[in-house]
């Protein structure tokens, strides 16, 4: 376990990490999820099941949703097995991009359940997100591989230690956020399929979101645009609130309106303190987040105008 500067090169980092991944819930080999979009249309379901069976895949579950009864949009999640689907997948992806991929106008999404997506968390100061994916993950709870944990304070560091994962410190502020993204970024391109705001309180330029090769998901409390800022739970006392709440979402250019993953609430009254609502904010942030890394990992989600389909 390493706590890096900003001068550690990535092959250091991921050469030397362990990733400690729990063995309770661990992917079936040679089972694929096929996830697509397209414009509605009779015979999508007949085309694909059609392909997967002549292909010797025998599907296990089918989920679809339409946004209207004709004319729509349509979205299914197919996941199937194929023996020997680590060999297969590539051409196997290739001829459903030719035979119903293009007639049929799809956006669609190949993976394999058995390889567990590379992740990157980064942080600031709190804790709560960051350590609850970390134990999920380490109790087979979430099906991923956290590659590293980038915070721009170094508080974390001794926390994140006991899971073995590498902790790297970036530090980042309005005066240096150009170089701080620059670094961050030479660390994630290329090494990881997703990246987690745990509560980072940095804001993200457009020209980081454009450069990262990969999704991005954060949370926050459910006030906005309400409490924008500092304190939103003292404030959201002295407007006595009635719920606490969070919301993941994917993070684009629009910082906080990007395509909302899952929220959830508690109710509170005027018996709760701030620590209160700051202490059950908390608790729903956690389960938020963890619910909206776990369908990420396991390709429950497609992305459609600014809203998601969670299957």
């Amino acid at each position: 376990m390493i706590v890096a500067q900003t001068d550690v090169e990535i092959n250091d980092v991921v050469a030397g990490a362990e990733y400690p991944v729990g063995h309770a819930a661990l992917p079936v080999k040679d089972v694929g999820r096929l996830l697509l979009r397209c414009g509605d249309r009779p015979g999508l379901v007949a085309a694909v099941s059609t392909f997967l069976t002549r292909a010797g895949a025998n599907i296990v579950s089918l989920d679809q949703h339409s946004t209207q009864p004709t004319g729509g949009t349509f979205f299914q999640r197919t996941i199937f097995h194929l023996p020997g689907l680590a060999t297969a997948r590539d051409g196997l992806e290739q001829d459903f991009a030719e035979q119903v991929g293009a007639p049929y106008g799809m956006d669609f999404r190949l993976t394999e359940a058995a390889i567990p997506k590379r992740l990157a968390i980064m942080a600031s100061t709190e804790d709560h997100c960051l350590l609850d994916l970390l134990w999920r993950n380490r109790r087979g709870e979430l099906d991923m591989s956290v590659v590293m944990v980038i915070g721009n304070h170094p508080d974390l560091a001794d926390a994140v230690r006991p899971f073995g994962v590498p902790f790297l410190h970036v530090p980042a502020h309005k005066d240096i956020r150009e170089k701080a993204e620059q670094r961050q970024l030479d660390l994630l391109r290329g090494n990881v399929d997703l990246m987690v705001l745990a509560r980072y309180m940095q804001i993200l330029t457009p020209q980081f979101l454009q450069q990262l090769d990969c999704p991005l998901i954060n949370i926050h409390h459910s006030f906005l645009p309400a409490f924008i800022g500092a304190a939103p739970y003292r404030r959201a006392k002295e407007r006595g609130v009635k719920l606490v709440g969070a919301t993941a979402h994917y993070v684009t250019e629009d910082l906080d309106e990007g395509p909302i993953i899952e929220q959830d609430v508690v109710r509170v009254d005027h018996r709760h303190s701030v620590e209160d609502l700051t202490r059950l904010g908390a608790d729903v942030e956690r389960a938020v987040l963890s619910r909206a890394v776990l369908w990420h990992c396991e390709d429950r989600i497609i992305r459609y105008r600014n809203q998601t389909i969670v299957f």
